[in-house]
């Protein structure tokens, strides 16, 4: 199933990380909005379990700007190889998403600021 918006989730070492990323995100106008939360991780890394306190950043955005956001995250952040995924978003509010549509822009290159129509 094909939606309109999805919510972009990365891990970041520490809450300072994940605050700037989503700084540039909403710069860039790649993402309206994100939530920086604290969560523990478990994870296999390099052939070892790891058990580390991380912080969750949960980004708002369109579904075609996925591939742009993938790409910013990835030249913007400092784990070799970040999480990055994209959950769809298959029912909100609608006010909530026009606001999210209007504080996004169109496809295009990650720090464009280009001017796109409505979908």
């Amino acid at each position: 199933m094909k939606t309109n918006y999805i919510q972009i989730q990365t891990t970041f070492e520490n809450a300072g990380d994940a605050k700037k990323m989503v700084s540039l995100m909403l710069d860039a106008k790649l993402v309206a909005c994100g939530q920086v939360g604290e969560i523990e991780s478990l994870y296999n890394w390099d052939g070892k379990s790891c058990k580390n306190k991380e912080f969750l950043l949960t980004m708002k955005t369109r579904t075609e700007l996925y591939e742009n956001c993938e790409k910013f995250i990835k030249a913007n952040h400092p784990y070799k190889v970040p999480q990055i995924i994209a959950v769809p978003i298959v029912n909100g509010s609608q006010d909530y998403l026009d606001w999210v549509c209007e504080n996004t822009v169109g496809a295009g290159v990650p720090t464009a600021r280009n001017k796109d129509a409505k979908e």
